[in-house]
């Protein structure tokens, strides 16, 4: 085991509640008025707080906040239960910021029925059946949060009278000044209303916890009844971070301005909703969770008092998804937080990390945010890398740490400390390297078009630079998705499988990067039950990628805070799990045919009359090697992410009219 050092230098300067060093500070209003004048305050050294605060002698403190809403319908307003551990200072006067972590996984799961995604026929109906969701969100928000840890995941007193917390956040931040809080969202744990999966109340039930913090809302202690309040110890300054879920709560609270939220750093974190179980029309799963959708999760997190009260409001959500068609409509509108990004009602900085090989929470859910934040000018700092639905903590912890702590110590205490002088960018190449870039995507990406080139009775098409044009030249596949992965469609190019085309590139002549959002058009006829069009991109050439997945390094033991013997504040680093293949799905897209012209309604497709087909793959930042092929496969039914109609459906593509379009930063010669 070895213990990570605080950072030193000779810059030394101790805050007091009473009088902060102005030098050391951003301007007054970062900072709220003292209670006591001669509390003792943080320690700044070289612009970042210092652990001088006992963890073992940490205040721990619940409290029932009421909300605006009432989603259980019962005439009273909804409550978020809510666990904080502070400083034993802030009983003397001390004031410090939050660091929240909402979520609706504290209280641990339930089972749910997932959906059939296997139709028997050629309706868009499922039919629940018996399928528990395979391990729980909980236990995979706790272990992706670091890895074997063994905390337990809610907060609360040990038997030495001490408190303590899961993930890192109490252990790093609390000794150097810091709040740390976790909070039962709505219908969930000690809170009472009703889970919607993202819906305005769950908004409410956040925000709520930010305004408590600031004085403008009521707390009740739960055990007394009595009402509490956070003046005496809370500067009103509020972050709030966490994966998955508990990331996509913090999005929510930002998307609606609240004052005191002054940061977020969501981790694998949802942007949209529909995004996350629909696109483009199409019902599409997020990874590893097929025949999940927003009710599924619902009741998976419904572990309030009183389980039957919100029956009625899940009954909604299911109504409110309309999987029987999977339009865009308001219910998903309420739900989509980019919409509010990109109106400008983004007041707090955001610090997005997420995993370029994340199936479950999709790039596009950070990515295209990070755009519409860019749009509207808001601070913001983004990590990207090669792992799948994980926090990047134990895989690069020193640095994470670094940034992070100076990143909270800049927004919450208003240090200057350079972190916003710095790339705002640090991105994982997919040889496991990092590198910092000014934004995202890089300077100079400009798209690339590739047309087809057909491939003949060996099925292995050219793709290349520019659009073919002339009389139509059509090839055609027959859907096996229902039965066939992708991966397995995708292999072997050139064998003259039915059940996909194949566009490859030759050998490139230098690396190329693709950086952004690669598009698809596509022409093309179809006559079966499927509605699905799938475009997947491959890098094709054997190689060792990194994949989803990290090891831990269970010999390593890595103490980065303070702690109790419940919780000493150690973990293990991790490392990218690689593996030697011969080809990668890179990234894919997919679009129900139905919905072609807008994904808010659905128009006939009539049996063997051609459509043009135009729609987005996930976002990516990709290398792919000199030497190696670029490859675009159509097929219909994914089978992984679709719903599963039966197999037949004969898809025609014109290849002169069909074409990808690939956002290239570097290596654009290499294409030919």
């Amino acid at each position: 085991m070895h213990k990570r050092e605080p950072h030193s230098g000779p810059a030394r300067t101790v805050l007091r509640t009473g009088a902060l060093a102005a030098a050391a500070m951003m301007g007054a209003a970062a900072l709220a008025a003292p209670a006591a004048a001669d509390a003792p305050g943080p320690v700044v050294e070289d612009g970042r707080t210092q652990p001088v605060f006992d963890y073992a002698d940490a205040v721990y403190q619940e409290v029932d906040i009421v909300t605006g809403a009432d989603s259980d319908g019962d005439g009273e307003p909804d409550t978020v239960r809510m666990r904080i551990m502070r400083p034993q200072e802030t009983e003397d006067g001390l004031r410090v910021p939050t660091i929240l972590e909402p979520s609706p996984y504290w209280a641990g799961t339930h089972d749910a029925q997932m959906y059939d995604v296997d139709l028997d026929d050629d309706s868009a109906g499922t039919v629940p059946r018996g399928r528990p969701r395979p391990g729980s969100a909980e236990e995979m928000a706790q272990a992706s949060a670091e890895g074997p840890r063994g905390a337990s995941a809610q907060a609360g007193p040990t038997g030495d009278g001490s408190a303590t917390m899961p993930n890192y956040y109490d252990n790093y931040f609390l000794p150097r000044g810091y709040a740390v809080a976790q909070l039962d969202s709505l219908g969930t744990g000690g809170s009472t209303g009703c889970p919607t999966s993202g819906g305005e109340n769950e908004t409410q039930g956040v925000t709520a916890a930010v305004d408590w913090l600031n004085g403008r809302t009521t707390g009740v202690d739960p055990e007394t009844g009595e009402e509490v309040s956070a003046e005496d110890w809370s500067t009103g300054n509020v972050a709030m971070t966490g994966i998955s879920y508990n990331g996509t709560l913090p999005v929510a609270a930002a998307s609606t301005g609240v004052e005191g939220l002054r940061t977020i750093v969501p981790q694998g974190a949802i942007s949209s909703w529909y995004d996350y179980y629909r696109d483009n029309g199409g019902v599409v799963a997020p990874g590893g969770y097929q025949g999940e959708d927003a009710d599924v999760l619902a009741k998976l997190v419904y572990t309030r008092d009183d389980a039957d009260v919100c029956d009625p409001v899940i009954d909604g959500v299911t109504e409110g998804q309309d999987r029987d068609s999977g339009d865009y409509n308001d219910w998903w509108d309420e739900r989509n937080y980019r919409n509010d990004a990109e109106g400008g009602r983004f007041r707090a900085s955001v610090f997005l990390a997420h995993g370029l090989n994340d199936w479950n929470v999709k790039t596009d859910q950070a990515l295209l945010l990070w755009q519409a934040l860019e749009d509207q000018g808001v601070e913001r700092k983004m990590w990207l890398y090669q792992a799948g639905h994980i926090n990047p903590f134990n895989l690069r912890m020193d640095e994470w740490l670094d940034q992070l702590h100076r990143w909270f110590d800049h927004e919450l205490y208003g240090l200057d400390n350079g972190i916003m002088d710095e790339p705002r960018v640090d991105v994982q190449g997919s040889d496991t390297e990092w590198a910092a870039q000014a934004d995202w995507p890089g300077e100079g990406t400009a798209p690339v078009r590739l047309g087809l080139r057909p491939g003949g009775e060996d099925g292995d098409g050219g793709l290349e630079p520019g659009r073919h044009r002339g009389r139509p030249k059509w090839e055609e596949f027959t859907d096996e998705g229902r039965g066939t992965p992708a991966e397995e469609l995708v292999a072997e190019p050139g064998t003259g499988k039915d059940g996909a085309l194949v566009y490859r590139t030759g050998e490139l002549t230098e690396d190329v990067r693709v950086s952004g959002v690669p598009e698809v058009t596509v022409r093309a006829a179809m006559d079966g039950s499927s509605p699905y069009l799938t475009a997947l991109l491959v890098d094709y050439g054997t190689d060792t990628r990194p994949t989803a997945d990290v090891r831990y390094d269970t010999d390593d033991r890595v103490c980065y805070g303070e702690g109790v013997p419940e919780d000493p504040g150690c973990t293990y680093p991790s490392y990218n799990v690689t593996e030697e293949s011969d080809f990668k799905i890179v990234t894919r897209g997919w679009i129900d045919a139905r919905n072609r012209w807008s994904d808010e309604h659905q128009w006939p497709v009539f049996e063997d009359k051609p459509y043009r087909y135009s729609w987005p793959m996930q976002a990516q930042d990709y290398v792919f090697k000199k030497g190696h092929r670029i490859g675009v496969v159509l097929v219909s039914t994914d089978h992984d992410y679709t719903l599963r109609y039966p197999a037949g459906t004969e898809v025609e593509v014109d290849t002169k009219r069909t074409s990808i379009t690939l956002p290239v930063s570097e290596g654009r010669g290499g294409l030919g």
